[in-house]
């Protein structure tokens, strides 16, 4: 995880002085460049801590090690299930969703309502029928 570490703390104050770069040549007139560019570095400073945070509670992945082999990646890397449909009616509902921006607002809350239905599936997948816990 050391090089996702550096990659995303390095690159947070970089967008924090674009920002501030960008307002000063544009006078602070448009206030979406000035505002949005330290946001990104803010929100890249936040993902930067949780990996490192996350990085002292795990092991030293295969990718950190700089003699590492090929081999040592190998192995279950998670719960992976192939044959679900869940992902496909989430997408639909974010379809439905991104449609009542253009149709109308009340398809958006219809876009909402199947993806609450579609996450609520997918989460409790493996608690009922063949994969019971």
């Amino acid at each position: 995880m050391k090089i996702e570490i550096k990659l995303f703390l390095f690159l947070a104050p970089f967008f924090v002085v674009v920002g501030v770069v960008y307002g000063l040549l544009s006078d602070f007139s448009e206030p979406v460049g000035y505002l949005g560019l330290p946001l990104v570095g803010a929100l890249m400073a936040m993902v930067g801590a949780y990996l490192a945070l996350t990085a002292r509670r795990i092991d030293a992945r295969p990718e950190d090690d700089e003699e590492g082999e090929i081999e040592q990646g190998a192995g279950d890397q998670g719960v992976y299930s192939p044959w679900s449909w869940w992902p496909l009616a989430i997408a639909a509902a974010a379809a439905v969703a991104f449609l009542g921006l253009a149709v109308g607002w009340w398809v958006v809350y219809i876009g909402f309502a199947l993806g609450v239905i579609g996450l609520v599936g997918w989460v409790f997948e493996f608690s009922r029928g063949q994969h019971a816990h």
